[in-house]
This record gives C-alpha cells, structure tokens and sequence, in this order.
C-alpha cells in the first residue's frame, strides 16, 4: 500500500512538474519515533491553498482536465490508504511554486520470535 501511495504522488510531481524548464522532485522519509513520515516534493505548477480541502476528495481537481490528465482518484486513494492504517496525510503549495505532500504512517510493533507459530 506504500508503494501505492507513492506511485501516485510521484507520477503527480512529474505531472504537474513536467512544463518545468528543469523538472526538480525530491523524496525523503523521517522516522518519527512511533511513526515514520514520508515526504514528495516538486517545483510544478503547484495549487492554492484556498482549496487544499479539495485534495483528497474523489473526481476533485484543482487544475482543468484540459491541461492535465488524470481521473481524479489519486490524491483520494492516497487518502483513504493512509486513513486505513492510522496515518495523516498533509499537502501545502504555492501557485506556481511547487507542492509538497507529507504522509505519515504509525510504525508496526516488532514481532518477537516466539510470536510465529512453530511447525
């Protein structure tokens, strides 16, 4: 599932960076002690903060179809995954300035040895 909800931000960074005259996308991670954060950066068109609350919605889009393809699902299953297992997931932009979305997902316990069943 992580890697679901990283294909979708990074083909986004690339989506909304590619007019760029240099395409420029990062990605980190940080561990939070009882979570870890994962971070997709890009210079693209970026979005106005006035409608973040759209983000994640289905078939909600900041931009026209027009310009950029899409269905409008991607944000929304990054969304619903992250809700799934107990995680946050936040985006902040600037209009033409590049966006920046940030998930974070609890960490699993460590499983002990004498946990798995023997046979």
């Amino acid at each position: 599932m992580v890697r679901q909800i990283l294909q979708n931000l990074i083909q986004n960074a690339i989506k909304y960076s590619a007019a760029r005259e240099r395409t420029e996308i990062s990605i980190s991670g940080e561990d939070l002690g009882r979570a870890v954060a994962y971070t997709v950066r890009d210079n693209g068109v970026g979005f106005d903060m006035a409608y973040a609350h759209k983000l994640f919605g289905v078939f909600q889009r900041l931009h026209r179809s027009e310009d950029f393809e899409g269905t409008g699902i991607g944000l929304a299953l990054c969304k619903r995954i992250v809700d799934r297992h107990g995680g946050t997931i936040t985006a902040n932009s600037v209009v033409d300035g590049g966006a920046t979305f940030t998930f974070t997902l609890p960490k699993r316990e460590s499983a002990q040895l004498g946990d798995f069943p023997r046979g």
